[in-house]
């Protein structure tokens, strides 16, 4: 895995387990909602490990969602949603909260959902022109976005998977 960061090539470890499960069930989750629920074709694609081209840097994204276009995405589109599972320290928080935001934000993503398995919210930001929004979702709340009518993020299982990669096993 490599990132193009200020003209700096970073090479990243393979995401852990607690990582890659919760990126699955969250793949699954969106793939359902697609396939079964009434509104689910404003989901026109999502990917996971995705890398991203903004305007100075190449970022890999654990998802990305393409929703409300009505077709599948061209090469140089922008996610609609963009979702950073949190990794952990504070040059890692810094990065998903605050750098790879900004870049976001400039390419026209419309929401960035930023989960901390550490401190267990989900937190979110929603860009707009004039001011963006930004919504803390506990654990044991449940969210659910404009973009994809009726679908609701399952957070408690998605940390859930994550947490269990952490317990002793024999």
């Amino acid at each position: 895995r490599y990132e193009l960061i200020n003209e700096v090539l970073v090479v990243s470890p393979i995401p852990s387990r607690n990582e890659r499960d919760p990126n699955e069930e969250l793949g699954h989750s969106l793939r359902a909602y697609q396939e079964s629920h009434p509104h689910g074709s404003a989901l026109d694609a999502t990917i996971g490990e995705e890398t991203i081209e903004t305007k100075k840097n190449r970022r890999r994204a654990d998802r990305v969602i393409w929703a409300g276009l009505g077709h599948l995405p061209g090469p140089h589109e922008p996610p609609t949603i963009i979702i950073e599972l949190v990794s952990k320290g504070k040059i890692n928080r810094e990065r998903d909260y605050v750098a790879k935001r900004a870049e976001y934000r400039e390419m026209g993503v419309k929401e960035d959902w930023n989960i901390d398995r550490f401190s267990r919210p989900m937190t979110v930001c929603l860009f707009a022109a004039e001011r963006d929004q930004e919504l803390v979702i506990a654990a044991d709340q449940t969210y659910a976005t404009t973009l994809l009518p009726g679908y609701e993020l399952p957070l408690r299982r998605l940390l859930e998977l994550a947490e269990r990669w952490g317990k002793k096993r024999k």
